[in-house]
C-alpha cells in the first residue's frame, strides 16, 4: 500500500463539510435537514451575472491571465474606489480561485516552515486547513462566549509575538461570531505591525453585511500599511454565488504582490467564468446589497431572539457576517451535531449545525459550542429553531445531562 504523507495525515477535517456523508443517508432515510451548518445563502445571485453567463458568446474558453483578466480587474478596482480606495490600481488585485486560494498565497509569500501567524479565536475553521498543509503555527488569542467573543485587550497580541511571527489574520467582520472591529482596535494592531515588521492578513469578504448603522472599517483605511497589509475578497457571499469560486488577494506593496503572482502563474490561472460573472454582479449592485443587508439584519434578529429563548443556550448578537456562535447544554458538539443526523428527527425533519471544536485552535474550548448560519428564509429558521430546542430535550434525557 502506498505511504500517506505525514502531512495528509495530520490535515484536519473540515468541521462545516465532515458531517456531509450523515446528512445524505438522512436524506436517502427521506429526512429533510435544514443546513444551519454552511455560509450557502438561500438569496438568489444578482440577474446581472446570471444573465452575463447566459449570455456568453465565445467559440473558445480559454486560460484566463495569471494575476485575473483586466475586464474583472477594473471592475474590483471600480468597486474599491467606492469604497474610498482611489490610489488602487488593476495592478494591486491577483484574482484567485475564491478567498481560500488568496489566503493560501498569503501563507506562502510570508510564512517558511515552522513560522507562526497570530489569530483570534474563534476563527473560520479552514485557517487551521491552511496554516497545517504549510507547516505554519497557529497561535490563538482566545475570546470567550461571556463577552460576546469580544477582543482581548490589544497588548495580548504583542505578547505572543517572536522571532517567527510573520502575520496576524483577523477577518473583519468575523466568522463564526459576527465580531466586528472598531477603528481604535485596528488601529493598535497597525500599530503593532509596524513595531514589529509583520503583516496584517484582513479577510474582509463579509463587509458589506454589517448592521446596526454600524459600518466596516478595513485594514486600507491605514495608510501607513502600505507595506504592512493584504485583504482577502471573495465574491461568494457579497453576491451569494459561491459557486463561482472568484476572490482576491489584494495589496499595496509591490514586493508583496510580486511574490504572490509566483503562485499565481504556478496555478496557471483564476476561472474564467466565475470572473464573468463577477464582473457583471459589480454593475449598479447598490439596490441589492441593501436589499440583502436588510434580509440578514431581519433574520439575525429573530434566530437571536428564538435561540435565547431555549433554557441553557447563550447566543450573542453578531454584528456582522451571518453566522451566530452558540453556546447549548450539551456535553459534546461533535456528537451532537451528528446525533442529529442519524438518531434524530421530528416529523421527517432535522437541523444541521456546525461543531464548533474546529474553529478553535484547542479544540475543547468550542466542546459545547456551535456555529449557526442565519442563511435560510425566516420560516425555516423558525421550523430549525424548534426542531434544536425539542432535540436537545431528547438528547439530554437520553445522556441524562
Amino acid at each position: 500500500m502506498p505511504k500517506i504523507s505525514k502531512r495528509a495525515q495530520e490535515m484536519p477535517a473540515s468541521p462545516v463539510r465532515k458531517l456531509v456523508p450523515y446528512a445524505l443517508k438522512a436524506k436517502e432515510r427521506g429526512i429533510k435537514v435544514y443546513h444551519l451548518n454552511i455560509g450557502q445563502p438561500d438569496i438568489e445571485t444578482p440577474q446581472t451575472a446570471i444573465d452575463a453567463l447566459k449570455n456568453i458568446d465565445l467559440k473558445v474558453l480559454e486560460y484566463a491571465l495569471s494575476e485575473g483578466n483586466l475586464e474583472y480587474r477594473t471592475a474590483l478596482r471600480d468597486y474599491y474606489h467606492r469604497l474610498g480606495f482611489t490610489d488602487l490600481t488593476t495592478n494591486n488585485f491577483i484574482v484567485t480561485n475564491g478567498g481560500s486560494e488568496a489566503l493560501n498565497f498569503a501563507l506562502s509569500t510570508l510564512c517558511d516552515d515552522g513560522d507562526e501567524v497570530i489569530i483570534p479565536e474563534p476563527y473560520y475553521a479552514n485557517y487551521n486547513g491552511f496554516t497545517n498543509a504549510l507547516n505554519v503555527n497557529v497561535v490563538a488569542i482566545p475570546s470567550t462566549i461571556d463577552s460576546g467573543f469580544a477582543l482581548p485587550p490589544m497588548e495580548e497580541f504583542e505578547k505572543k509575538i517572536t522571532a517567527k511571527t510573520k502575520a496576524i489574520i483577523i477577518c473583519n467582520p468575523g466568522n463564526p461570531t459576527g465580531y466586528l472591529y472598531t477603528r481604535e482596535e485596528l488601529q493598535k494592531l497597525a500599530d503593532i505591525a509596524l513595531k514589529h515588521d509583520i503583516v496584517i492578513i484582513s479577510d474582509e469578504v463579509y463587509r458589506e453585511y454589517v448592521y446596526d448603522g454600524k459600518q466596516q472599517v478595513s485594514i486600507f483605511d491605514f495608510p501607513e500599511l502600505a507595506e504592512h497589509a493584504i485583504i482577502i475578497d471573495s465574491e461568494s457571499k457579497r453576491y451569494s454565488m459561491c459557486g463561482a469560486r472568484i476572490g482576491c488577494l489584494i495589496t499595496r506593496s509591490k514586493r508583496i504582490h510580486d511574490a504572490a503572482m509566483l503562485f499565481a502563474q504556478a496555478r496557471l490561472s483564476p476561472v474564467l467564468l466565475g470572473q464573468i460573472a463577477a464582473a457583471a454582479a459589480h454593475e449598479n449592485d447598490t439596490a441589492y446589497i441593501m436589499s440583502v443587508r436588510e434580509e440578514y439584519t431581519k433574520r439575525r434578529n429573530l434566530l437571536v431572539d428564538l435561540l435565547n429563548g431555549i433554557p441553557g443556550v447563550i447566543c450573542p448578537k453578531p454584528k456582522g457576517a451571518f453566522y451566530c456562535g452558540v453556546e447549548l447544554p450539551i456535553d459534546d458538539s461533535d456528537k451532537f451535531a451528528q446525533w442529529l443526523l442519524e438518531k434524530y428527527s421530528h416529523h421527517n425533519e432535522t437541523v444541521m449545525v456546525a461543531p464548533m471544536s474546529g474553529f478553535y485552535s484547542n479544540p475543547e474550548l468550542g466542546k459545547k459550542q456551535v456555529r449557526i448560519a442565519y442563511v435560510l428564509k425566516e420560516e425555516d429558521l423558525r421550523r430549525s429553531v424548534e426542531l434544536l430546542n425539542d432535540a436537545l430535550q431528547k438528547y439530554r434525557a437520553e445522556f441524562n445531562l
